[in-house]
């Protein structure tokens, strides 16, 4: 699997789908390859930034420079396990995971009132004041018992998350 111009075999997809906690079929497997493939463009068998942006649905998200910190240099089971947390047979703890890691943006193990409000800055541009966006944080941190000098560990994450009734499924096109 390190040159990408080889062929999957079944022993790699077996790998692969162990890697990733089986949220992927084997067929899903062998089109995520493909497009793994097609996105490394030198044939290096890692995908660097600059190839996933020229992705344009990846280009305009609002969180693309966070995530491209978590995608930079991986390797086809790593890009696969990045995308098994959108996949809907992941568990809420992989998806919390994987929230948690979007937010931890200086990858200390916690994230802070600052950490939360870097995301909403990115999420909401300049279609709130940045005193707006405290003012809602401060609010909902409130809410949820916490002040803003809280800071959250993987723990907390998934205590709070895993507690909200959280659904993230988002269908990953694997064609």
């Amino acid at each position: 699997m390190g040159n990408t111009s080889s062929m999957l075999t079944q022993y790699d997809i077996e790998e692969v789908q162990e890697y990733c906690n089986h949220t992927f079929s084997q067929q899903e497997i062998v089109s995520l390859y493909q497009r793994f493939c097609q996105l490394d463009r030198n044939g290096g068998g890692f995908i660097s930034s600059d190839e996933f942006l020229s992705l344009p649905e990846f280009a305009v998200n609002p969180l693309s420079q966070r995530l491209l910190r978590m995608l930079d240099g991986l390797n086809f089971k790593e890009f696969v396990a990045f995308l098994s947390a959108f996949s809907s047979c992941a568990s809420l703890q992989q998806k919390i995971e994987f929230i948690f890691k979007v937010y931890d943006s200086d990858c200390n193990g916690k994230v802070t009132f600052n950490d939360v409000l870097e995301v909403l800055r990115d999420l909401t541009g300049s279609f709130i004041s940045e005193q707006q966006r405290q003012q809602v944080l401060t609010h909902v941190l409130e809410e949820a018992g916490y002040t803003n000098d809280s800071s959250f560990v993987l723990a907390d994450f998934i205590k709070i998350l895993g507690n909200s009734g959280l659904k993230m499924e988002v269908e990953v096109p694997v064609d």
